[in-house]
């Protein structure tokens, strides 16, 4: 085992990632079960099914890292270049692997139930220098190569067989030949505070950081995540002083804190409804079933979700939330007082204990010199209280929309809390 540079290099192979038609969401996983583990990941690459591009990648990601995690282009078809490729690039030909011929044979036969034919056995071939890795939930095999001190592991595209891989035998074939120290995180999450405030902020405290810890903002939505790393080789000692540091980071941020766990603003409201064993309904306009759609995402909803309304016509809201004619006459349904009257109508329409209304212009038309497009009134309340507050947004419908559900919810939670204003 050795302390040497264990710094990692993803490389993700496909045109399709190139151009949007998938998202890349190997090198995300990958990423987050390296860290885990210890790993630094240094870089994420992709390149399209190029064999000048990919060896040329190759090249330069030997150069940043110690270990190089390639995955894509392992297929049968003429497009999945990677194996003939890596075949050149390490000075071998391709060859038959009777074990993975076998498994191949043995998955047609017993598992997918019709006949292999021979481009099927095209899965079977591999660099005759490599190691054969065996992939359990799948046909094209893992390779692992060593060439000038430096580690290439090669693995398919599809995530469930790259993740099966990785976790069987990638990870801990590394743990055995490397160690790897420690990397630890602790992540907040604030609201009503913009980037650049922020870091005004805690400027002092962030400038005075040890070596050891690095901070990062990430900011989304109408709120910015803080997240403290901290490398080091005693994970004790490490935990120790991130732990100091993250409760000094926190009271600096107290007035706008929402998490200091490393949740969604969804999750966080979901659990809160379900140990409160409280009930939730919305009364959705502008946001469409947005919010409906965040919470439902979370396992466990029906617990706490009881439905929603979506209003978008001023019929509904009368019909279905009791808002009145004169209300929405006199002030609009984008005004304070709609809002109110649409919480108070999905509180008796669903019989919930706590419901969310959304109303305001999305755009990019619809609005007006008195209410502008990004003009929106939010509401939360229960049979006691409900609050209010309105949001002047300038972006796109889509991140308007996105934008109004997170304050929506973010509302809910003071709420809840018993911290609103």
């Amino acid at each position: 085992m050795t302390q040497e540079n264990t710094e990692i290099s993803i490389l993700t192979i496909g045109d399709e990632l190139l151009i949007g038609q998938v998202i890349d969401t190997n090198s995300a996983w990958m990423a987050r079960e390296l860290n885990a583990s210890g790993f630094y990941v240094k870089r994420r690459v992709a390149v399209g099914d190029n064999r000048d591009e990919i060896w040329k990648a190759l090249d330069e990601e030997s150069a940043h890292a110690r270990i190089i995690l390639i995955t894509g282009g392992l297929g049968p078809t003429a497009d999945d270049i990677t194996k003939p490729l890596l075949a050149s690039y390490f000075g071998t030909r391709l060859v038959i692997n009777k074990d993975v011929l076998a498994h191949v044979e043995h998955l047609f036969k017993n598992v997918f139930g019709r006949p292999m034919i021979e481009r099927n056995k095209k899965q079977a071939e591999v660099p005759e220098s490599c190691t054969v890795i065996h992939n359990s939930r799948g046909t094209a095999p893992g390779m692992w190569f060593e060439k000038n001190g430096r580690i290439y592991a090669s693995m398919p595209g599809v995530p469930h067989e790259m993740q099966g891989i990785m976790k069987d035998s990638i990870i801990p074939t590394l743990l055995e030949r490397f160690t790897t120290g420690a990397i630890l995180h602790r992540t907040l999450l604030t609201a009503g505070i913009g980037e650049s405030f922020l870091a005004e902020r805690i400027e002092a405290w962030e400038t005075a950081l040890p070596p050891e810890l690095k901070l990062a903002y990430l900011p989304n939505l109408g709120m910015v995540r803080l997240r403290i790393t901290g490398r080091g080789k005693d994970e004790r000692e490490l935990d120790e002083l991130l732990t100091t540091q993250f409760e000094a980071l926190k009271n600096l941020v107290a007035e706008w804190l929402v998490t200091d766990q490393d949740d969604t603003l969804p999750k966080l409201v979901s659990r809160l409804l379900r140990n409160s064993s409280k009930t939730l309904a919305t009364a959705e306009s502008c946001t469409g079933g947005f919010i409906a759609h965040l919470l439902t995402k979370e396992p466990g909803a029906s617990d706490f979700f009881i439905g929603s309304i979506v209003s978008y016509a001023n019929q509904v809201k009368k019909e279905l939330l009791s808002v009145k004619e004169e209300t929405l006459s006199q002030f609009g349904a984008v005004s304070e007082e709609t809002v109110i009257q649409m919480t108070k109508g999905a509180l008796v329409a669903l019989g919930t204990d706590y419901a969310l209304a959304t109303s305001g212009i999305m755009g990019p038309d619809g609005g007006s010199p008195d209410k502008p497009v990004g003009t929106v009134w939010i509401a939360a309340g229960n049979r006691e209280r409900i609050i209010t507050h309105t949001f002047s947004f300038r972006h796109d419908r889509l991140l308007n929309i996105e934008l109004t559900a997170n304050h929506a919810l973010n509302l809910l939670r003071k709420l809840i809390l018993g911290i609103a204003r």
